[in-house]
């Protein structure tokens, strides 16, 4: 099918020239010449090719034969074809196509009539009669030669047509597949595309799970004083049904992406930010009984609404996961350092938190269950960093367990307001946070901090 297509597709060709031979040959019908056929032939090839230039002439060639000869996609290039080297190999496959098919078409049209014909001769004295005034075979021969001669004509044929289609099947990834730079291009893509389900997937842990460890501690705190302290409870189960409502937003957002099938979008998704979510995000760490202290100090700028918007998502992200982790796995108190300075000659925004134990592995918690981690939280966290041109370091420090980022800030606080553009998804506009309890209650640990 693949060959008779490209007969099919030579047809408009042949004929125009045919038209041009007849005419310059006197204005004979050179489809009676079998010379003057053999002539308008050729002289169609030279077209077929001017016109394999075009560039769609490759992916229309490359989808025919993924279709119809068994060749692998992946060896063929899909994009149009735009350096001159590949638009020439590109012209030469037509060219090929369209001429193998033409003289597979041809015959096939031809010799299974006279195959036929002569297997069929020493039985019909038609036949016989009408091969022998065409001067086919003597009439000794007819009886005994003409039933080989025909199978062996039509074998001849299947022969010859097996042979046209591998060729055309082993060529076409020469011809058709995908040149330096369309592997180049396609790798940059499959890059892309790899880096934005990276960044999804990050979100996700990210916010789940941070989402997930609060809301157990301020479920066990509420649990522990239940008896004792019907208000801490009503104020605990405000803070999960705010961390839980949060989170939704968030999830939403990037399974929406997701759905989509849209990576150009993964920078425009909502996301929290320090400017906006940060004093939240301490509060609700606090509502689950962690001793948290936070020091801020935003710089000359005065307040974190001047970061540059992406540095202001990264790295509440980053602060995000370093209290996650305490959360699941620390002992004790809890300190935070945000603070943007010189260094250098640049300004950097430094991020340090330091617990007891936060070392990931079983908590020493002894009424919160014991769950280990694979580490994909930090491990999310140093590819933020490093996104940013920064670094991450968290491992034992001293008597405990310290998390610390250093974000480049491009020589000043300055940018696209942290909050333009990208607000928060929840809680939505107008609606005040739901309140949250504070953590110096009897019974719950670090009370008093």
């Amino acid at each position: 099918m693949h060959l008779v297509l490209g007969g099919a597709l030579l047809m408009p060709y042949f004929l125009l020239t045919e038209v041009v031979v007849g005419v310059a040959a006197g204005g004979v019908n050179a489809l009676a010449s079998p010379p003057l056929t053999l002539v308008s032939y050729v002289a169609c090839l030279p077209l077929i090719a001017v016109t394999g230039l075009f560039g769609l002439v490759r992916p229309l060639s490359a989808t025919a034969v993924r279709v119809m000869t068994g060749v692998p996609g992946e060896r063929l290039a899909d994009g149009p074809a735009r350096p001159w080297g590949a638009r020439w190999r590109a012209a030469a496959w037509w060219t090929l196509h369209l001429g193998t098919g033409a003289v597979v078409s041809g015959l096939s049209l031809a010799v299974p009539p006279l195959g036929v014909a002569l297997i069929v001769m020493p039985f019909s004295g038609a036949v016989r009669a009408a091969m022998g005034e065409a001067g086919w075979l003597s009439a000794e021969a007819q009886g005994y030669v003409s039933p080989f001669v025909g199978a062996g004509v039509l074998a001849a044929l299947a022969a010859l047509c097996a042979a046209a289609g591998a060729l055309l099947a082993r060529l076409a990834p020469v011809l058709l597949g995908p040149t330096a730079a369309d592997r180049l291009a396609a790798a940059e893509e499959r890059a892309a595309d790899l880096a934005v389900r990276n960044r999804l997937a990050r979100e996700l842990h990210d916010a789940v799970g941070h989402a997930l460890s609060a809301v157990t501690l301020q479920a066990g705190a509420a649990r522990r004083v239940l008896d004792r302290d019907p208000e801490f409870v009503r104020e605990a189960l405000a803070a999960i049904e705010e961390t839980t409502r949060r989170t939704v937003g968030e999830l939403d957002a990037v399974l929406g992406l997701l759905r989509d099938g849209d990576p150009a979008r993964a920078d425009a998704m909502p996301a929290p930010t320090l400017a906006g979510d940060l004093d939240g995000l301490l509060a609700r760490t606090r509502a689950g009984g962690t001793a948290l202290t936070a020091e801020q100090d935003p710089g000359p700028a005065g307040d974190w609404s001047q970061l540059p918007a992406i540095t202001s998502r990264e790295a509440y992200r980053i602060v995000q996961e370093g209290l996650s982790n305490a959360l699941r796995h620390g002992t004790g108190p809890v300190a935070l350092l945000i603070r943007a300075h010189p260094s250098d000659g640049h300004r950097e925004l430094e991020i340090t938190m330091t617990n007891p134990s936060a070392a990931p592995g079983p908590p020493a918690r002894e009424d919160g269950p014991r769950r280990t981690t694979g580490g994909r939280g930090l491990r999310g966290a140093a590819e933020r960093a490093a996104l940013l041109g920064g670094r991450l370091e968290a491992g034992p420090h001293g008597d405990g367990w310290r998390l610390r980022a250093v974000l480049p800030l491009g020589g000043a606080l300055a940018g696209p307001p942290a909050d333009a553009g990208n607000p928060s998804p929840v809680p939505p506009p107008g609606r005040p946070p739901s309140p949250l309890p504070s953590p110096a209650r009897r019974g719950l640990p670090g009370a008093g901090r």
